[in-house]
């Protein structure tokens, strides 16, 4: 099924969804880094990270509604989207949860706010895993006719 959020030709959620769980994980390696070595640089940089992480998540989640919404209702499709968004959304409340439980403290986060990210983390890569199906195996965001000798999306005619 071909995206109904599209930017010159390619859909927008895909394009989008790497920024926010790249830096939620790694917000988790900082951590765990912090708590390696002592650092508190760390602690610090896995707080910004997280914060950059909820916002590119939020963003990412529109274009990624937009073409849940459009999925055919009773798909397989649209209930591996709906799990997926339920796994994506759960991890950024917990990322949510651990940014308010380390405001206080930047460098030194406590272990509710450890095991929130750590929680978070888990949802997000099981969010992954579902976006990954829904791309691979069920073809959402796909455009029509794609295959290994189709012509480039800036020669298409309607980049929608």
């Amino acid at each position: 099924m071909e995206s109904r959020a599209k930017l010159m030709g390619h859909a927008i959620h895909p394009l989008l969804v790497m920024f926010p769980a790249a830096l939620l994980l790694s917000a988790v390696v900082f951590d765990l880094l912090r708590l390696l070595t002592g650092t508190k640089k760390w602690s610090e940089l896995a707080y910004w990270n997280t914060v950059g992480g909820i916002g590119g998540g939020a963003i990412a989640a529109v274009p990624g509604l937009i073409d849940w919404w459009h999925l055919p209702d009773e798909s397989r499709a649209k209930r591996v989207g709906l799990i997926h968004a339920i796994a994506n959304f759960s991890g950024m409340a917990l990322f949510v949860a651990s940014l308010l439980l380390r405001r206080s403290d930047k460098a030194e986060p406590t272990a509710a706010a450890l095991g929130c990210a750590i929680a978070g983390a888990s949802a997000i890569r099981l969010g992954g895993y579902l976006g990954g199906e829904l791309v691979e195996r069920l073809g959402v965001g796909v455009t029509p006719g794609a295959n290994v000798n189709a012509p480039p999306s800036l020669t298409q005619p309607n980049w929608r």
